[in-house]
């Protein structure tokens, strides 16, 4: 049984387009899978990569690891709310069990395509957002799942103070989204 995770492949550092998509709870039974938490409702990034990467938890205490570790994966599949999955070199619950806590990173290069007129929030971070005038509205800081609709959160100032703006990110206001030109146009205006 391994339980040396220092005989696994380490990477030298993060890719640039690596992206954080969830988190190893625990070990899931005894032959070595793990249960990942994932930040998506929709993890198929987790799902179809082969390769992730783990960080250690940011949280104080001791991690079984340090920099950044690259799993080769051998299944990864849904349970419930989470993901289960199964690594080479990550023989048995021992081993397992000293993933708990580590932050899994997937490059954003492995991601599968999005279906048209979808996009992966991370593409939508930092976006400039303006309204059909082109008046600029803010920059998309984050988004927000709420019911049945996302919501673009938008940093920008209002008289040098930072302020926040919320637009639904649905078809009656999304006019457009240009990820290669890095903007977003919608049907909104500075005083909603």
């Amino acid at each position: 049984m391994t339980t040396d995770l220092s005989l696994l492949p380490h990477a030298a550092a993060l890719p640039p387009d690596a992206v954080e998509v969830g988190r190893i709870a625990d070990a899931w039974g005894v032959q070595g899978w793990f249960k990942v938490v994932p930040y998506s409702s929709a993890p198929e990034a987790l799902l179809a990569a082969r390769s992730w990467l783990l960080q250690p938890s940011e949280r104080a205490g001791k991690s079984a690891f340090s920099g950044t570790l690259q799993l080769a994966i051998r299944q990864a599949r849904e349970h419930g709310d989470a993901l289960v999955a199964q690594a080479q070199g990550v023989e048995g619950r021992d081993a397992a069990e000293l993933l708990r806590g580590a932050r899994v990173f997937v490059a954003r290069s492995a991601f599968p395509a999005p279906r048209p007129d979808e996009y992966y929030w991370v593409d939508l971070i930092g976006l400039a957002v303006v309204n059909r005038e082109g008046v600029p509205l803010g920059t998309v800081r984050e988004l927000l799942a709420g019911g049945p609709q996302t919501t673009l959160v938008l940093a920008h100032e209002v008289e040098g103070k930072p302020r926040e703006r919320l637009i639904p990110f649905v078809s009656a206001y999304v006019d457009q989204v240009d990820l290669a030109g890095g903007r977003i146009t919608v049907d909104w205006q500075p005083d909603y």
